[in-house]
């Protein structure tokens, strides 16, 4: 058996629809339905039973699973809204929650994928995989950095597989649910079509309007580096998952106004609320990934947008 937590959320259902194309079926997929829309995600996956996010973790603690019958851990639940600053739920959330099922895989040797976040790099330059680059701006950050530095701890003496993956910014099939933070070529979709217009920020941080820049992700790509680790357990470690290239938001942009063959730019004011707390620049330094043996090519914006909307526009 697979276990995905977050399985009914953006990266865990591309993930279980991807294993399902490989052969797997045999799927725990663990998630909280309190937001009842995500079981949509999973209406065209094949998963051999489903469970609350609380009773799996009851369970976890009790060391209540069978763990002869695991073959992996996919953790990919959490609280990934960045503008949350409740920090006791955060860190429960996200922190604590991993902590207990990191040991719980440690204990019973089975491999432990989880995900992590370029947000531990806060406004730094440079997206490498040390200490000396790490300064969240959030408590979600921080959260995801606090967790990566307890995972460093273990990794030198372990014997099963562990594997950090620090995602850049993902967009793609499945995201709807997300609300406010559903990617950029999300919202700019939706805002074309609605509008006729793409709605992008102003400059800021020395940036001219719209050239922000951000290693963008397609979300195909992230299951493929998941599933990877997956089929080499001997690789642990804690491991950048961007393009290794950073495109502007005029970029998405464009690339949306491209696939419609219609619309235009609108520059609006930068919210007061983000400043201070927002990343203007993020490029993945992926040597790590790469040295590790990982090599297959990542979309660039075009590529992936252009994918992106084939499937967006079909399931609207």
């Amino acid at each position: 058996m697979i276990i995905v937590t977050g399985g009914a959320g953006f990266i865990g259902s591309n993930l279980i629809k991807s294993l399902n194309e490989r052969g797997y079926q045999k799927i725990l997929a663990v998630d909280d339905l309190t937001q009842g829309q995500k079981f949509q995600n999973l209406v065209d996956c094949d998963i051999h039973d489903f469970e609350d996010k609380k009773a799996f973790l009851d369970l976890i603690s009790k060391r209540s699973y069978f763990a002869a019958t695991i073959d992996a851990v996919f953790h990919q639940g959490a609280c990934s809204t960045t503008t949350e600053w409740d920090g006791k739920y955060m860190m429960q959330n996200n922190y604590e929650y991993s902590k207990s099922l990191m040991q719980y895989c440690l204990a019973k040797k089975i491999p432990f994928i989880y995900a992590s976040s370029a947000s531990v790099y806060g406004d730094g330059k440079i997206f490498k995989e040390q200490r000396s680059h790490e300064s969240p701006l959030n408590i979600y950050g921080y959260s995801k950095f606090l967790f990566d530095q307890y995972i460093r701890e273990y990794l030198p003496i372990v014997t099963s597989q562990i594997a950090g993956l620090r995602y850049f910014n993902v967009y793609g099939p499945r995201e709807q649910h997300k609300a406010s933070m559903a990617s950029v070529a999300y919202h700019f979709n939706q805002q074309l079509l609605q509008h006729g217009k793409v709605k992008l920020f102003k400059g800021c941080d020395g940036y001219p309007d719209g050239e922000q820049r951000r290693d963008f992700i397609y979300v195909q790509d992230v299951v493929d580096v998941n599933i990877w680790f997956f089929e080499h357990p001997n690789k642990s470690g804690i491991f950048n998952v961007g393009t290794g290239r950073s495109q502007t938001f005029n970029e998405v942009a464009n690339a949306v106004i491209e696939w419609h063959g219609r619309g235009e730019i609108e520059y609006v004011d930068f919210p007061e609320h983000l400043k201070g707390h927002y990343q203007s620049f993020t490029q993945a330094d992926i040597h790590s990934l790469r040295n590790t043996g990982y090599l297959n090519p990542f979309k660039t914006v075009e590529q992936g947008v252009r994918a992106y909307l084939d499937w967006l526009n079909r399931n609207l």
